[in-house]
């Protein structure tokens, strides 16, 4: 770390001027004595963690700063605000290419700095209050609890005779934290290996399925917050009960999903491929009805916690439905996407869910997959396309991706025959690939690797999906950690 006198005069004591506040840390200035010239110099925390934290984003960017100014907060990453925005893992929560393992979450108080060049380029980092430790982080964030206030609503519009015209509902605000990319992996249980495999990874989030009725995941909660993981939950619902009363069951809905925020989950996926029959009543698939229980959902959530990410259902992707688009047993995704979209879904979700798992080409490729035709669904950057296109103001979240290869494990089922063909090295590559290639796009959040550790391999080969292979190798862990920048 540089040595930087701030200030010298012949006086026997200085002054130093800062920019704190007057009661910001006024009794941590230290005073140092230089025999030569015989002052004292008083030499301030802060500035020494300006240029700790100055070091650290020029040695990333390679060159000197030339600033036009550099703010700095006292920062506490255990306050409900910085919470919400960043987590509870401390000093690193802003650095995602700090495994959760080694996050320094006993870390939770000190400095956040903002530099700002002439050329309007900004960067922030972190120092503990000690000087002792330090982080460059991912995102220019002002510390929420320093964030101006939100502007005022405003005001109701009159009607044409005078009555107020009341607006929609608003969706309740959310903080949830949307900005650096995460990666994260859906168990069939967190035992010691699966742990061990998403750390290798450079995973910081577990996904798990519940359904209404029948589990909460309390128990996956508990443990993976053990771990330094975070949680989604995949909600599920029963698609005979909202047949029957579609109103009544997504009030039922809205508070079991309540109920999972209150138990600590971190993101809640609501529902599961709503757009076909097997998981939403048949004669009652739209993309309307399903944004009426997004609604229901997302308000409910946030009425407990709104640092939860609420992520819209993904659908299925599929074209089954051809140049129509829907039929009483389905619709194609896109089309589904656009109806939500219509229906103002955009209001009652933090980030669009997508699937992805029927790749047979290098995620970049455009073309060449082992199938008959074209559909974009066959491919990573179409399926991006279309559903960026479809809410281009909200980031996307794949709450499922995987590649599925049989190697080890045997002929696939005749229903994933399209897949013969994929080895398990181009599994782990592929992997890989499209983790870098969605870090890169700027507007996908996150991707939940399908699956972790499954072992069925039957009519439904879900072990071929796995990252975990028999015998406990997990090639992928390597191209992933990779991709992440480990």
């Amino acid at each position: 770390m540089k040595s930087t006198h701030l200030l010298k005069t012949p006086a026997r004591y200085v002054l130093l001027l800062l920019l704190l506040s007057p009661v910001l840390f006024a009794s941590a200035h230290t005073l140092a004595q230089d025999e030569s010239e015989g002052v004292t110099v008083v030499v301030s925390p802060v500035r020494q963690g300006m240029e700790i934290a100055r070091e650290l984003v020029e040695d990333d960017i390679g060159y000197r700063l030339r600033l036009r100014r550099w703010r700095f907060f006292e920062d506490n990453w255990t306050s409900p605000e910085s919470a919400r925005l960043y987590g509870f893992y401390g000093i690193d929560s802003c650095a995602a290419s700090v495994p959760p393992s080694e996050k320094r979450d006993h870390i939770l108080f000190g400095w956040s700095y903002i530099f700002t060049e002439t050329s309007g380029e900004e960067h922030q980092a972190r120092v503990s209050y000690d000087l002792a430790d330090s982080v460059l982080c991912d995102e220019v964030h002002i510390p929420p609890q320093y964030a101006p206030p939100p502007a005022p609503a405003a005001p109701a519009e009159a009607g044409e005779e005078g009555e107020t015209v009341e607006a929609e509902a608003l969706a309740l605000a959310s903080t949830a934290y949307v900005g650096a990319f995460a990666l994260g992996g859906h168990v069939a249980s967190l035992d010691g290996a699966a742990i061990n495999a998403m750390r290798s990874a450079g995973m910081s989030w577990v996904k798990k399925q519940v359904k209404h009725g029948h589990s909460d995941g309390r128990d996956v909660i508990a443990a993976a917050h053990a771990q330094g993981f975070k949680v989604i939950l995949g909600a599920l619902g029963d698609k005979n009960r909202l047949a029957n009363n579609f109103d009544g069951y997504v009030a039922e809905f809205a508070k079991y999903v309540a109920h999972l925020a209150g138990l600590g989950a971190d993101a809640i996926e609501v529902w599961n491929e709503p757009n076909i029959d097997r998981e939403w009543p048949a004669g009652q698939i739209s993309g309307a009805n399903y944004t009426r229980l997004l609604q229901a959902a997302y308000q409910a959530i946030k009425e407990v916690n709104p640092a939860v990410l609420v992520i819209s259902g993904a659908p299925a992707p599929t074209g089954f439905y051809g140049a129509a688009g829907c039929a009483a047993a389905g619709c194609n995704d896109d089309h589904f996407m656009r109806q939500m979209a219509q229906a103002g879904a955009a209001s009652y979700m933090d980030c669009v869910g997508i699937h992805y798992n029927a790749g047979t080409s290098p995620p970049n490729s455009t073309t060449g997959a082992n199938v008959q035709g074209w559909h974009y669904s066959w491919y990573l950057p179409s399926m991006m396309n279309v559903y960026h296109g479809a809410f281009p103001s909200k980031p996307l979240c794949f709450t499922e991706l995987g590649y599925l290869s049989g190697e080890g494990l045997g002929s696939l089922p005749g229903g994933f025959a399209w897949a013969a063909n994929t080895s398990l090295s181009e599994h782990a590559a592929w992997l890989g690939g499209a983790v870098s290639l969605a870090r890169a796009s700027g507007y996908v959040n996150m991707i939940i690797v399908w699956n972790v550790n499954f072992s069925n391999y039957g009519a439904d080969p879900m072990a071929g999906y796995a990252i975990i292979r028999p015998g406990g190798a997990c090639p992928a862990c390597n191209t992933l950690r990779a991709a992440m920048g480990g």
